[in-house]
């Protein structure tokens, strides 16, 4: 399997899939717990609604989920908090209220962590004494010279190379 130049759209998609996926897991239940009530009166007292859930994931899902999450660790607490709100679909309103930012700093601070987790996942590392301004038009300018599309790391050196597939 060939590796992937991550880009932050889709370190942006991955977290995305990984917030689903956890949301989608069943419930967890106390062991042992149960009730010595017949089942005909537990289904009267419960309520008439009936929540639609979508099917479990599937292995494979868990699994990016499981790879996906330690990316959040190597961040700043409030920019976990803010990339966590954001792949949970949280309206930027909402993500400025719980961090006490402002849209734009938030949006910032967001970009910059995507463009921090797709460099260290490429293995890169960050230069100590980088803006985020300067780090997130690094990363921009690297994703638009592969035409945004996700290259695997042979073509990315063919393309460093002058060699184009």
């Amino acid at each position: 399997m060939t590796e992937i130049n991550w880009t932050p759209s889709l370190v942006e998609d991955r977290l995305a899939e990984a917030a689903d996926t956890l949301r989608r897991l069943p419930e967890t239940r106390i062991q042992g717990h149960a009730s010595t009530w017949p089942p005909y009166v537990q289904e009267c007292l419960e309520p008439t609604e009936v929540k639609l859930r979508r099917p479990p994931p599937s292995a494979a899902a868990i699994t990016r989920m499981d790879h996906a999450l330690p990316w959040l660790r190597q961040l700043d607490p409030i920019d976990t908090k803010i990339v966590w709100l954001r792949a949970t679909n949280a309206p930027w309103k909402v993500i400025c209220w719980k961090v006490g930012m402002t849209r734009s700093s938030v949006h910032q601070h967001w970009l910059f962590a995507l463009c921090t987790i797709a460099w260290t996942l490429n293995g890169r590392r960050i230069p100590r004494h980088i803006s985020k301004v300067d780090l997130i038009a690094r990363t921009k300018a690297m994703e638009e010279e592969f035409g945004g599309r996700p290259r695997t790391v042979s073509e990315q050196t063919n393309a460093m190379s002058g060699r184009y597939i």
